[in-house]
């Protein structure tokens, strides 16, 4: 009996997985030397995977479900192992529970800041983090590709991987987008958009697939967000000049509540001052305020005998169009225009052609 009882230890009659993590990906059953018996079972709940490996080559995959282990039941391991049919033998090979459910709230963020160009401030530098979602959506691939046939495998031994994928796709995305800073925070919604589709086909060459993709933030450098709020502050003050009399008057006041009313002397030189400062910013208002610059004359390159010429003021190129060298159809771009177009497209130029005049009346 006892022998009997040791050769039955030595089979392998129910294969299941319950998984008791939130991070493991693969488990591999641990078979510890034994057979599986022919008629086993096998049960793959739901978010799982069941894949049968034999000698290196995968055998069979198995949906959720209960199975029982024969070989009508194993097409492809049957055939690999040339059994007949109706065999019963134990037989050796590895299984891996693929878990297939959804790994949520992985985190990514800049570990260097992202550098880009922005049409208010010039080379900037980008910092962000934010969180995504991701699932094993074709176990083949994933088994081939990532995880081998190691004994169980997390979702921290891929991560920095995908996190590598997420800055490189999402740099790009960035600087494509054109976006100015300013109005990054207002879009993160349409680049979280935008960078789920850039990195779907990324993650399929592993074998993912991902979900869900969030951008929480992207920062500015400490001294780009301090001219931030100092601009900020200064359209909160408005008028310059009337806030510094009230800071004026504020101040002595202060000071006449803190000496008393006693001093007289301290007192007169504080009168003097206020005076003095009240006659200074006097002058400033009768001189008027300091008159914005002249704005820049719009410059314009043209396409002549299909060179690129310029760039041409305004004048020139009315001059150039009455001696015939500037035509409605000549290409013509400033800055700002995207492409080339013909002068009788652009506004700023086509009214040096004048207008045609009216048809002559009938006789």
């Amino acid at each position: 009996m006892g022998l009997i009882n040791f050769i039955k230890g030595q089979f392998i009659e129910v294969i299941e997985w319950t998984d008791p993590t939130t991070d493991i990906m693969v488990w591999r059953f641990p078979d510890s030397d034994k057979e599986i018996k022919m008629g086993a079972q096998l049960t793959v709940r739901e978010s799982q995977v069941a894949i049968f490996v034999n000698e290196g080559n995968i055998a069979d995959v198995y949906a959720p479900g209960r199975y029982e282990l024969v070989t009508q039941n194993m097409p492809i391991l049957t055939k690999l192992m040339s059994w007949k049919t109706g065999f019963n033998s134990p037989f050796k090979a590895e299984v891996y529970f693929i878990n297939t459910k959804q790994f949520t709230d992985q985190k990514w963020g800049t570990s260097n800041p992202i550098m880009m160009r922005d049409k208010d401030f010039g080379m900037i530098r980008l910092r962000g983090f934010g969180n995504y979602s991701y699932k094993v959506s074709d176990p083949v691939k994933f088994l081939r590709e990532v995880f081998g046939t190691n004994q169980y495998f997390t979702t921290s031994e891929v991560a920095g991987q995908l996190k590598r994928m997420i800055i490189s796709g999402l740099t790009d995305l960035i600087a494509e987008s054109k976006i100015p800073a300013l109005d990054l925070a207002s879009n993160y919604d349409e680049l979280s958009e935008m960078a789920l589709k850039k990195m779907k086909d990324r993650f399929a060459d592993f074998g993912f697939e991902i979900v869900t993709f969030y951008i929480e933030n992207l920062s500015l450098p400490p001294e780009v967000e301090k001219m931030m709020d100092k601009r900020t502050s200064m359209g909160v003050v408005g008028n310059v000049d009337q806030y510094a009399k009230f800071q004026m008057a504020d101040s002595i006041d202060d000071f006449a509540k803190k000496e008393g009313g006693s001093n007289m002397a301290d007192m007169g030189v504080g009168m003097a001052v206020g005076n003095a400062m009240g006659n200074m910013f006097t002058q400033q208002q009768q001189s008027g305020p300091t008159p914005p610059p002249v704005p820049p004359q719009l410059q314009f390159h043209v396409v002549v005998n299909g060179q690129q010429a310029g760039p041409y003021d305004l004048n020139t190129l009315k001059q150039m169009a009455g001696n015939g060298q500037l035509t409605k159809e000549t290409l013509v771009r400033r800055e700002g225009m995207a492409n080339w177009d013909q002068a009788q497209n652009v506004n700023e130029v086509k009214g040096l052609f004048g207008s045609a005049p009216p048809p002559i009346p009938p006789q």
